[in-house]
């Protein structure tokens, strides 16, 4: 077997074995038990299942019978933040380039079955933040044992329309080697007597009704011919027909060929290219060459498409920054790039951990991924062999309009902080709930030595986490946060929560106005004061006036100065407003829809107006609260309670959080023991 021929049965067994626990009916593993009455993200066949039953915690489903009137799991399934637009600031290396190559990343989060809906009791998992960076992100998994087409889930979509990037679910034919039968293929492709696709609609549908952005397409099922082929063509032909009127996008992965043979080209060609002119973009297979690719990208402008709608892809799964990757045939340095970038399996960065890994661990390895050792996009190491990419690829932002707030919360956490008080103590993870994250991590300016960036799990104002910035603070350093569009107004302020640890600190807020001279130029701050602050003081709210009626803040920073060091120095909130913020609505009708023992699921009523998400808490007989979960969804599923000493009645409050981080006034409900 060649090199190649063992990534790629790596990525098959990965697929159909490591992502998935039950292979083949009959065998399961820990990660498919269930919790009676638990959401899960959904996943399906095409029309038939296969032979036998299925294995423990996982349900064959039919793609052709889903109806989204009949899908009780919906509600906590369905996406509810839009995906938000995205501009793309002056580049921060004078390498990062805007308008050519952007970044795919298929990623697994979880096994295909008992993958829940909104969240767990855990803090280790793949919080992803560097955003900016990607154009699009395929929910990857599948397995011929328990199903081959997924849906994302809630949490992963709303954190990524938060940031302006698209989520596409998985359709996944297995090689025959892996458990794939041809029926599976045929199924999908069966017309009805009108000549139509009906799984083309019904794969509209489901993106539809579940918020996401598209479908992935990835036919490796061997034994087809040319007329199974033509029919493929046409399905793809259609799904993308039906959904673009709605926003729908299609990635076709180099496999099936015209002639309906499952043969990866490493290049797009008269073999396949019929896909790609039918979907939206293709993911090429790692068997790509210098040739091929360059190849490629002519065989895409011919029909007057671009040759950036071609993913070539980079298999990280095992080796990640550690991959040896001909950087110059994808983004070369000193030529325009040639096609697109496709990471596969980039939560590498999370599973090459120990078991025991944290949060803190996890982010470190997730910055130098995409930033690059020396963890700065405005300087990446020179003589690198990883090329993150910072610092080839333009980031991109979607801080646009006022009010802006964020609480630097990742998604995951050792706790839950309110008010920079802990509500929980269990560790905890809802992507859904991540705030719009720091486009740049971490660009840091200073004559001294550079101090520690990162996101900190050890204490926070709200969520999960703050951000923390460590160091000798040996000059007046200034750590760049965001790249924003915000209009100015004579009320403008922009509010900090912070604190520091250690240390005495001068802290200022760093503004921008206009944008730099060029890619990679400094950005041209004002330095407004905010206060100083040392150990002792607590989190400390300040409003720094902007004193500008016109105009747009093109970024956001800070600047500290250490009055004693060394120092370490928390930012715990962000807030930009133009007026007094108000609290949103409460949401209405908040009611326990099913019970199983303590396993509860609650629904309720969404309130009016902008509603950032929903927090529900359970009030103790002495009348604190304990938080019970967020989420931007209007049903949340809560298991394992259990009855207080001496409560009859279990009693909760769900309250609507603003943009701000106001809280409405909170609808009630109980549940008797």
């Amino acid at each position: 077997m060649t090199p190649h021929l063992s990534r790629r049965a790596l990525l098959l067994a990965s697929a159909a074995a490591a992502l998935t626990p039950a292979l083949v009916p009959g065998i399961a593993s820990a990660a498919t038990k269930t919790t009676p009455g638990t959401p899960y993200a959904s996943y399906w066949y095409p029309d038939s299942f296969p032979s036998g039953t299925p294995g423990q915690g996982i349900t064959w489903r039919s793609l052709k019978a889903w109806r989204a009137e009949d899908d009780t799991d919906l509600v906590f399934n369905k996406s509810a933040v839009p995906l938000a637009r995205r501009f793309t600031p002056t580049p921060v290396n004078a390498t990062a380039r805007s308008g050519q190559a952007r970044v795919q990343s298929l990623v697994s989060f979880g096994p295909t079955a008992g993958n829940p809906s909104q969240g767990a009791a855990t803090a280790d998992y793949y919080a992803l933040t560097h955003w900016s960076y990607l154009d699009e992100l395929v929910f990857w998994g599948g397995s011929s044992g328990e199903g081959l087409i997924l849906a994302p889930n809630a949490p992963i979509v709303d954190a990524a329309h938060r940031h302006g990037v698209p989520v596409l679910g998985n359709v996944f034919l297995p090689p025959v080697a892996y458990g794939g039968d041809l029926r599976w293929t045929r199924d999908l492709v069966q017309k009805d007597s009108f000549g139509r696709f009906p799984l083309a609609e019904r794969l509209v549908a489901v993106a539809t009704a579940y918020g996401f952005d598209g479908w992935f397409i990835n036919a490796e099922t061997g034994g087809g011919n040319s007329a199974l082929a033509a029919d493929m063509l046409g399905f793809v032909k259609e799904l993308k027909n039906l959904g673009a009127p709605k926003g729908l996008r299609v990635c076709w992965y180099d496999s099936m060929t015209v002639n309906g043979s499952v043969s990866w080209q490493g290049a797009l060609n008269d073999r396949n290219k019929a896909f790609f002119q039918a979907a939206d973009s293709m993911f090429i297979d790692f068997r790509w060459s210098r040739s091929s690719l360059a190849s490629s990208g002519q065989v895409a402008q011919q029909p007057g498409r671009s040759r950036y709608e071609l993913w070539a892809g980079v298999d990280v799964e095992a080796n990640g920054w550690n991959r040896s990757v001909d950087w110059d045939a994808i983004i070369p340095e000193n030529t325009a790039d040639i096609v697109s970038l496709g990471f596969y399996r980039p939560e590498w960065t999370r599973n090459h951990l120990p078991a025991d890994r944290t949060p803190a661990q996890f982010h470190a390895a997730d910055d130098r991924f995409w930033s690059g050792q020396s963890l700065d996009p405005s300087r990446p190491a020179p003589g690198e062999s990883w090329r993150a990419p910072a610092r080839a690829v333009a980031d991109r932002s979607t801080v646009d309009t006022v009010p802006f707030a964020t609480t630097f919360n990742t998604g995951h956490g050792l706790r839950w902080y309110e008010g920079g008080k802990v509500t929980s103590d269990a560790q905890w993870n809802h992507l859904g709930v991540q705030d719009r994250l720091p486009s740049r991590q971490w660009v840091v300016r200073t004559n001294g030595q550079r101090p520690s960036v990162a996101h900190d799990f050890a204490d926070a104002w709200h969520g999960g986490s703050s951000l923390l910035v460590d160091g000798s603070l040996d000059a007046p350093t200034t750590v760049e946060l965001y790249a924003t569009r915000l209009p100015l107004t004579a009320d403008t302020v922009v509010e900090l929560t912070h604190r520091a640890d250690a240390g005495r600190v001068g802290v200022e807020l760093a503004v921008a106005v206009a944008e730099p001279s060029g890619p990679g130029a400094p950005i041209p701050y004002t330095y407004l004061p905010v206060g100083t602050t040392g150990p002792g003081s607590g989190w400390t709210t300040s409003t720094v006036r902007l004193n500008s009626p016109t105009g747009t803040v093109r970024a956001l920073g800070v600047r500290l100065t250490a009055i004693s060091g060394p120092v370490k120095w928390r930012l715990g909130a962000l807030a930009v407003r133009d007026k007094a913020a108000q609290c949103p609505a409460a949401p209405a009708g908040l009611r326990i829809t099913a019970t199983t023992g303590g396993d509860l699921r609650f629904g309720w009523q969404g309130a009016p107006g902008a509603v950032r998400h929903y927090t529900l808490h359970r009030v103790l007989p002495d009348g604190k609260r304990r938080f019970l979960g967020a989420t931007c969804q209007r049903a949340f599923f809560v298991p394992g309670l259990k009855p207080e000493q001496g409560e009859r009645s279990a009693r909760f409050e769900l309250r609507a959080v603003g943009e701000l981080y106001t809280t409405s006034a909170p609808s009630t409900a109980a549940h008797p023991w």
